[in-house]
């Protein structure tokens, strides 16, 4: 495949993966307005344990199996992949099957954990019955996961990314249609209408299975021509194939998993340290505002970040393999200051326009509002964990990813209780804050230390960055406060002005500045011009 072939797929795959995920941020809109707070909050119930489930079976397999393809495919031992499609099909049958039992049978331990009083909204079995019904999801994802990486490998984008958008529109549909039938036409309680909403995880990776079998028979005929062509010299056995595969997919499951075991410490301590304060009647909305409303806001302008840094990590990889000190610097360099210059603002930005985005999302909440404000910062934690994770895999020190991980997740266990206690809800919020640093630290650490990596020029572009973030944030604060003269943050439609208009200044004063300065140069390069040339920009 030539380079050109490549660079379209991969640009294939990354805009399949980012509608993927911006559709499973904004069905969040009408599902709130059907389920309401109560019904987001039993939804979040049975989809944190499901997220760590599927976290563990499949974080890292699309990848590994992509890279162990692609490798032996470059060797022309084509048939050394098929002999992996085809007893990891089994495998990935069976791991799911066994995942999924392990879910339905734990489902009222897990549901007995996360409900800290007889007095919450929801009873253990209510919340075992949810879990039960997303658990489902189970037996298909990790089989269909491993068919994704069998297509990566043969540098075929196409299949995942329109497997992943078919997924996820299907899994919508099925939630807002299901969750709207049984509540106003069968006139079904919350709990029936959430499971609804959770088994549309199994309907959607159904649908997805589908779209990934008419691309294999579409392809096969061109896939059996490869295997002809084997030369047929190596014998690796499926002991050796499996532990080269765990060994690429150990990393991205830590990764993976980091987020949803954060989330699940706050599912099983929240409740009890809010009814030890007496804020049992609090507890539920207030549980349901930072698990679900809030997370799934301030996880916007981490994907968006983490994904134009982590296309930077292979040539990490490349440079510390090839012992060239000076390019690996560099790359680092641009991953560290494209991270910072996209997420800081955005996280920031966030933060300021708080009120009229939660009113928009959901309903306009004091509570909510002051959570999100709270939380937007935390999400330059998240994007930097993921990409010093990241970078550890491209500097062959993965082993530390594990102990990073533990590490913050000790520090969130031990203080979530007493910050919750002396906070409320912006005491998880903190505790997760408290908890990824940790993280951060000792990652950063270990690249300073394994890869002689000198932060110098990345501090001082980060205080540049700091600073074009605060005249940011004041021009786009005084927008604000004159938009609010005349508009009324608690309407659904005039918030929604407001956030275009902020949002449009802030932008505008944030790119101008990284033009004058030439940061956005140093930064993208070339790209520059050209979005300028779109855009009729001069300077």
């Amino acid at each position: 495949m030539s380079s050109s072939q490549l660079l379209r797929g991969t640009l294939i795959l990354t805009v399949g993966t980012i509608l993927s995920k911006v559709l499973g941020l904004f069905y969040v809109i009408p599902f709130y307005q059907i389920v309401g707070n109560h019904g987001t909050q039993l939804y979040n119930f049975g989809y944190v344990p499901y997220t760590i489930f599927i976290s563990i079976a499949t974080a890292g397999v699309p990848l590994a199996v992509s890279k162990f393809i692609s490798k032996y495919n470059a060797l022309e031992e084509y048939a050394v992949g098929r002999k992996l499609f085809k007893s990891g099909l089994v495998i990935m049958m069976l791991s799911g099957f066994i995942a999924f039992l392990v879910l339905y049978l734990a489902a009222p331990a897990l549901a007995k954990l996360s409900i800290g009083s007889e007095k919450q909204t929801f009873s253990v079995s209510e919340v075992a019955t949810v879990i039960r019904a997303v658990s489902w999801a189970l037996i298909v994802v990790p089989f269909m996961s491993l068919i994704r990486g069998f297509f990566q490998g043969h540098e075929s984008m196409g299949p995942s990314a329109v497997s992943q958008v078919i997924e996820q529109i299907v899994r919508i549909i099925f939630t807002l249609v299901g969750a709207y039938v049984v509540l106003q036409m069968l006139h079904g309680g919350i709990v029936n209408a959430v499971s609804v909403s959770t088994f549309a995880a199994f309907i959607g990776a159904i649908g997805s299975l589908v779209v990934l079998f008419w691309y294999w028979f579409k392809r096969k005929p061109y896939l059996d021509e490869l295997l002809k062509q084997d030369k047929g010299t190596l014998n690796i056995s499926l002991l050796q194939i499996y532990k080269e595969i765990l060994l690429y997919a150990a990393p991205f499951v830590f990764v993976g998993i980091a987020n949803p075991l954060f989330q699940f410490i706050d599912q099983i301590t929240f409740t009890r340290a809010m009814v030890a304060i007496n804020q049992i009647k609090l507890a539920d909305t207030a549980f349901s505002i930072l698990n679900f409303e809030s997370q799934k806001i301030v996880i916007i302008p981490v994907s968006l970040a983490t994904a134009f840094s982590l296309t930077l990590v292979p040539s990490v990889t490349k440079a510390y393999i090839a012992n060239d000190r000076e390019d690996m610097n560099h790359q680092l360099n641009q991953a560290f200051q494209v991270l910072l210059f996209l997420t800081l603002p955005a996280a920031m930005g966030l933060s300021l326009l708080a009120e009229p985005i939660y009113t928009v999302f959901y309903e306009h909440d004091p509570l909510g509002i002051s959570v999100l404000a709270a939380y937007s910062p935390v999400a330059i934690l998240f994007s930097l964990y993921s990409v010093t994770a990241a970078i550890l895999q491209g500097i062959n020190e993965q082993r530390f990813t594990m102990l990073s991980l533990l590490v913050g997740l000790l520090v969130k266990l031990s203080l979530n209780i007493p910050l919750i206690k002396a906070m409320q809800t912006q005491g998880a919020v903190l505790a997760t804050a408290l908890g990824y640093a940790a993280a951060i630290i000792i990652n950063l650490v270990v690249i300073k230390i394994y890869s002689r990596y000198p932060f110098r020029l990345v501090v001082r572009r980060s205080l540049l960055i700091v600073i074009f973030t605060g005249i940011m944030w004041t021009c786009t604060e005084i927008t604000l406060k004159l938009l609010q003269l005349f508009l009324n943050p608690v309407s659904k439609v005039q918030s929604l002005v407001i956030i275009v208009v902020c949002a449009a200044v802030g932008a505008g004063v944030y790119f101008y500045l990284g033009l004058k300065s030439r940061l956005v140069y140093r930064l993208f390069g070339n790209r520059v011009d050209t979005i300028k040339k779109k855009l009729r920009l001069r300077g």
